[in-house]
């Protein structure tokens, strides 16, 4: 799967990309999976379709009662059609410039970096409606007069999310800019029951697949394909503990193709048969 640089992408002849960039992203297509590398800070107002993404320790779904706003950086997203032809999705981009500017105008409240979440649910009320209709007006405008109203919009949604999300919101954008990256444990652990695979779960990673391998054995002083085989295996083993479900309603679950191989693995992992897990706790 090739890697989108964005916005990179959607600018034409190489021009330098701007402080502020506004674009109408639509298609057609059922299902759009992608490996995106995300250069700026980023508005996803999701107006028909559904949105799913994943970054380093985290993922997050959406449809079009929700927008995002999402930190720079690599993700997995997944574009999907509803019931309507196009799938629409309004993106607004912003740079470290224009948010450092915003904050040291009306930041309020000391900074807190407990919350590393990279992205930042808004509802689509009625202001978020009004206002998206507002930037599909000044796209019509001469482009003299198009920059500057376009930082002027930008600031008024800045102020009305801080005006309705508080202290929660400042300390998000804050963290947008703070020096802080997720370490490679904390980005696999959390990707652990996923459903990713090892090349996508590498890329939230920022490495090359064979590079993630290395470094995995690195770490865990195991293979990335065992270490997952035995956590999934221990998983397994917690829900059979608590009895309500056997193994015939779980081994599809966990990777498995039969039960046989499922009851196999089991032993050879903890030394006794799935069915025998109650007389063992």
């Amino acid at each position: 799967m090739p890697i989108a640089n964005i916005p990179e992408t959607y600018l034409q002849n190489d021009k330098a990309i701007p402080d502020l960039l506004l674009y109408d992203f639509k298609m057609n297509t059922d299902l759009v999976k992608s490996k995106v590398h995300l250069s700026m800070n980023m508005f996803s107002f999701l107006q028909v379709g559904k949105k799913q993404v994943h970054f380093a320790g985290n993922s997050v779904a959406v449809n079009k009662d929700q927008s995002l706003l999402l930190k720079k950086g690599n993700w997995l997203w997944t574009e999907l059609l509803e019931n309507e032809p196009t799938y629409y999705c309004k993106l607004f981009f912003f740079s470290d410039k224009k948010l450092k500017d915003f904050l040291e105008k009306h930041a309020q409240n000391p900074i807190v970096l407990s919350n590393e979440i990279p992205y930042f649910i808004i509802s689509n009320d009625v202001y978020i409606t009004t206002y998206l209709n507002s930037l599909t007006t000044i796209s019509k405008a001469p482009a003299i007069f198009f920059e500057n109203l376009l930082a002027l919009k930008f600031d008024e949604l800045m102020l009305y999310l801080l005006q309705k999300y508080g202290s929660q919101f400042e300390q998000y954008l804050k963290s947008l800019i703070a020096d802080e990256s997720s370490t490679f444990k904390k980005i696999v652990e959390s990707k652990m029951h996923a459903n990713l695979k090892l090349g996508e779960i590498a890329f939230l990673c920022n490495m090359s697949l064979s590079t993630f391998k290395r470094h995995f054995v690195k770490e865990y002083k195991i293979t990335p394909g065992k270490w997952l085989q035995e956590k999934k295996l221990e998983a397994a083993k917690e829900i059979l503990e608590k009895g309500k479900l056997k193994s015939s309603d779980i081994y599809l679950d966990f990777g498995y193709n039969n039960l046989s191989n499922f009851s196999l693995a089991f032993k050879n992992k903890f030394g006794y048969s799935p069915r025998n897990i109650n007389s063992k706790t």
